[in-house]
């Protein structure tokens, strides 16, 4: 990790990194191993030592590690990507979708994509004055910041880091426009900034809602808000002026994909105004933990689900292909766009929102710099 410094906290017990018995599931976490990352030259595997004592799932208890960032705004040129800049409050997340394909990016930190991914998080507190600094840049020229495109600004550990609400309060205070991806709740605290920046025009943000059935949502998604407090959070957003876009993604195939129309209609209900869908992505190691993880919570369904997946991928559990890496190809894939795009127009849902403000942008001031006027 170079040039990163890591401090160590942990909230509660120590967590294990490694040893989790095959076939036992960590009680509220995700994904139900924690092999080491494709960079590691080194694993550890649990194995039974044969006493044959009976142990209950173990309560596996979340670390937060502390990164002092050189660097606040991550670029991209990604031709499918509707953004090319970006800030990451946090690395790892600690809802634990089984699903989320950002789990291979915790290898780079020498930490597993399994358990570690939603463990041991890296909180980066002081990322509110690196950002002023490089929005005060001579050749910095405004456009869209988007967070939450990685992992959830507002996972649980917000409440007691704040990390995104520096960012906020950044971005509010010079005008910048602001496009934010969430699940999390806390999202509401942050109001009394977040709504007058889309009462100028300069926010927008997208609610994931995977499914409406509570069970399969803990299941899959074991520590984010349950389906109907996410509609809530659409409601609280739509009543403080906050344009909001229901983001149906991932659509699992043969697991959630019958959800799409209910899903779109109670987003639209709670006040959504617009609407998009993304295929399930299964990159690098996230495809192993998504087996290992259906086959243990869908048994009768895995065969289907996988079936499906690779139809959409061209045989494979995922191809990272531009343009077709967010929605699949084929005859499934085309089907799922077909449903999503009528039931967009019934529902009087826009597939893309209006373009936010730039005019408005001033940089940062220092402190002093109004002694200018005199």
């Amino acid at each position: 990790m170079t040039n990163v410094h890591l401090l160590f906290y942990k909230r509660g017990m120590e967590s294990e990194r490694d040893g989790i018995l095959p076939g036992r599931r960590a009680r509220a976490r995700g994904v139900l191993s924690n092999a080491a990352g494709r960079f590691e030259r080194h694993g550890v595997q649990g194995f039974a030592d044969g006493w044959e004592m009976v142990e209950e799932d173990r309560l596996l208890r979340t670390e937060v590690r502390v990164e002092r960032a050189r660097s606040a705004i991550t670029w991209n040129r990604s031709p499918d990507l509707p953004f090319d800049r970006s800030v990451n409050p946090y690395r790892g997340c600690e809802h634990g979708c089984v699903y989320c394909f950002a789990r291979p990016s915790h290898a780079f930190l020498n930490l597993s994509p399994g358990l570690d991914f939603e463990m041991k998080l890296v909180a980066r507190p002081g990322i509110g004055a690196v950002l002023e600094r490089e929005l005060r840049a001579k050749g910095y020229r405004v456009a869209p910041i988007a967070v939450g495109t990685n992992t959830d600004p507002y996972q649980p550990c917000e409440a007691e880091w704040r990390v995104m609400r520096e960012v906020v309060e950044v971005l509010a205070g010079c005008d910048h426009p602001l496009a934010i991806t969430t699940k999390g709740t806390l999202i509401e605290r942050d109001l009394d900034l977040l709504g007058p920046m889309a009462a100028k025009g300069l926010l927008r943000v997208g609610v994931s809602v995977t499914t409406l059935d509570a069970g399969l949502s803990r299941r899959m998604e074991p520590r984010a808000a349950v389906p109907a407090r996410r509609l809530e959070v659409i409601r609280r957003l739509t009543a403080a002026g906050v344009p909001v876009r229901v983001m149906v993604a991932p659509v699992v195939p043969g697991l959630t994909d019958h959800e799409l129309e209910g899903i779109l209609a109670a987003a639209r209900e709670a006040g959504a105004v617009g609407a998009t869908w993304i295929m399930l992505r299964l990159p690098l190691e996230v495809a192993g933990l998504w087996r290992e993880w259906l086959e243990a919570a869908e048994p009768g369904r895995a065969a289907k689900v996988m079936a499906r997946v690779r139809e959409a991928r061209g045989g494979k559990d995922y191809d990272a292909e531009w343009g077709k890496r967010m929605r699949g190809e084929g005859v499934f894939a085309a089907l799922i766009g077909q449903r999503f795009a009528k039931a967009v127009a019934r529902l009087g849902l826009e597939e893309a929102l209006p373009a936010l403000r730039c005019d408005l942008f001033r940089p940062p001031e220092r402190a002093g710099d109004q002694l200018r006027l005199f």
